[in-house]
């Protein structure tokens, strides 16, 4: 490229311009300098200027192009002489410079779909686990003999909390004596062997290892207000199944995989992708939903003396087995073929920390803490709106066979309603951003909370309406409640869990795994013991649950109005460490540019050197 430059002013013409030919014959010193020996290889180009005096130069930010001049003269030419290439690519004089692009499938690079596709199949597979899980646990524990529905808040606050805070301690110790993927496999493969022994050793061997005489003993003594404590001892293998399933949801989910996915994904991939995700998650909710069903109806048509349940179980049970061995299996070969992303190397590195030094240092952090009322406030938030919703259903369904199925046809609108929410949430975060889309799912779990209670509050003047739809008040109650679900989790899964994971990405590594390991295992079953308490204190208090319901409503709105607070404060500090990360990786980039510069001396010879970018004495043009 030649180009003579003429300007006004400052800079003007002089009256003998200096030749375009002579500047394509360098001078015999030149020529010796850059030409005697292997020319060596420069990023960018480098711009020399023809006069007859020694210049200075200086260095424009123009992504590693160097400019020099002379101190005198007032017109230059200029000529640009390609350099070569960092990876060797040598442009010649009237080569276009071609740029090589990374191949696109879709308009989406091959190496974020190497990420992407694995993770959404894993997320599926979590996803089908989870459900089949879920709506299996409560059926256990609910229709087993000599238990209840009373027997799940004393499950959730005296057996999965404690459980959680254990299994959070070890996690914390084994998080500083493995690695990732050591811990991974660690944590996975106990619970894959759990649930196939369940459906296949446990379950059929429940009638002799279920300690019934001693419990009725006990139940005979101490009375029926303990039949609930007294149901965990009964029925112990089944409690702790339950218990199992809960931490499949908090540990495998929350920890495992989107600490994986935070790993091996940069920030504006997890804006793009991680609402995507779960596009293939409720896909898997919508068949597990169907799966549930399946196995519900299969039980009915079986011969009398038949235990259905018992081969339905090992039949859900060997589907969880295989899943989870697929989960393993992509796992591996994401480790293998998919290469992680650079992270900023000026992130402060955190010493190892102890386990009372791990919870000092997480609750001293206000985005932890911040982080930890959102996935609380979740917690109390959704456990006091389903309880009180699965009451009614019980009611309304008393059939485990019912029971079940309906919960399967639940799981599977959840799915539809979700999958349709994360095809809008990408919309939400490109147009809105991240404050906007966490703030969402408390706002849509309020308005619909506010429904329900309404409806149970003022279902008298509702009757007639009710009536005319062919519905009594109680199963009106049941699909309300429904669809408040339905729509919470929703929100949930397509918003809620994509915005807390995003805002783990800037933490450093430390942080970043006890953070995970402290917030989702302990405040997720935390938040829901929190909402179970407080039901166990109103009961106790107002003698019924339909009696404390109004306070349940001053409660709820109380928690969302906490939570709305911390998804303020959290976006502001979430948003300053994306900026200082994005800071350091431009200082990292530019520390490591070297931009050439030719320059001439006092005999019109050029010599070649490296001006560094970071050097400040070279930052602004001098004697112009």
């Amino acid at each position: 490229m030649e180009a003579a430059i003429q300007t006004r002013g400052l800079l003007s013409l002089p009256t003998k311009p200096i030749g375009v030919r002579s500047l394509l014959q360098p001078s015999h010193g030149l020529k010796q300098r850059l030409f005697a020996a292997k020319p060596r290889n420069l990023p960018g180009f480098s711009l020399s200027f023809n006069g007859h005096k020694k210049f200075q130069t200086f260095e424009p930010t123009l992504h590693g192009i160097s400019i020099s001049h002379k101190e005198r003269s007032t017109e230059f030419i200029c000529k640009a002489e390609p350099a070569a290439a960092s990876d060797g690519a040598v442009f010649g004089e009237g080569d276009s410079a071609a740029v090589v692009a990374s191949p696109k499938i879709f308009g989406v690079e091959v190496a974020t779909l190497k990420k992407i596709i694995p993770l959404g199949l894993m997320f599926f597979c979590i996803l089908f686990n989870y459900t089949i899980l879920r709506d299996t646990k409560d059926v256990l524990v609910v229709t087993a003999k000599g238990s209840s529905a009373e027997i799940i808040p004393f499950l959730k606050t005296w057996v999965n909390l404690p459980m959680a805070i254990g299994f959070m301690l070890l996690y914390t110790k084994l998080s500083n004596v493995l690695s990732k993927k050591a811990l991974f496999y660690t944590v996975i493969i106990p619970f894959i062997v759990y649930f196939g022994a369940f459906g296949f050793v446990m379950y059929p061997l429940s009638n002799y290892i279920h300690p019934e005489a001693l419990a009725d003993k006990l139940l005979a003594t101490l009375g029926p207000r303990f039949m609930g404590p007294l149901a965990i001892l009964r029925i112990w293998s089944f409690c702790l199944f339950y218990v199992m399933a809960e931490l499949w949801g908090s540990v495998v989910i929350s920890v495992l995989f989107w600490g994986f996915a935070n790993q091996i994904t940069t920030v504006d991939e997890a804006k793009k992708f991680y609402p995507l995700f779960g596009l293939g998650a409720n896909v898997a909710l919508i068949f597990s939903g169907r799966t549930v069903k399946y196995f519900s109806n299969l039980r009915k048509n079986l011969g009398p003396g038949v235990d259905g349940w018992a081969v339905s179980l090992k039949a859900m049970m060997s589907i969880v087995v295989g899943m989870g061995l697929a989960i393993c299996f992509l796992y591996w070969w994401v480790n293998r073929y998919v290469p992680l992303p650079t992270r900023s190397k000026k992130k402060k590195e955190k010493p190892k920390m102890g386990t009372m030094e791990s919870l000092k240092f997480l609750v001293s952090s206000p985005y932890i803490r911040d982080l930890a009322t959102l996935v609380v406030a979740y917690g109390i938030s959704i456990n006091l709106v389903e309880v009180t919703w699965k009451s009614k259903l019980k009611a309304q369904f008393p059939s485990p066979n019912e029971y079940s199925a309906f919960m399967g046809d639940f799981s599977t609108c959840t799915g539809i309603a979700t999958f349709t929410m994360m095809l809008l949430s990408q919309y939400v975060f490109d147009k809105y951003g991240w404050g906007v889309a966490a703030k969402i799912t408390p706002t849509v779990l309020l308005l619909t909370g506010v429904a329900f209670f309404s409806l149970i509050l003022f279902g008298g003047p509702f009757a007639p309406l009710v009536a005319k739809l062919g519905m009594t008040p109680l199963l009106a109650a049941v699909y309300v409640g429904a669809l408040q679900n339905i729509f919470s989790k929703s929100a949930k899964y397509s918003l809620f869990d994509p915005c807390k994971e995003m805002a783990y990405i800037p933490l450093d590594e430390d942080t970043k795994v006890k953070g995970k390991a402290a917030i989702d295992v302990v405040c997720n079953p935390l938040g829901k013991s929190g909402g179970a308490l407080i039901q166990q204190f109103m009961i106790l208090s107002f003698g019924s649950l339909a009696n404390s319901t109004p306070y349940l409503g001053m409660i709820l709105l109380v928690i969302v109005t906490a939570w709305l607070a911390a998804a303020k404060s959290l976006e502001g500090q979430f948003n300053s460490l994306r900026s200082e990360e994005e800071l350091e990786k431009e200082m990292e980039r530019a520390s490591l540019v070297k931009i050439p510069v030719v320059s001439q001396d006092e005999s019109g010879n050029g010599s070649l050197g490296e001006s560094p970018s970071s050097s400040p004495e070279k930052s602004a043009p001098t004697n112009l």
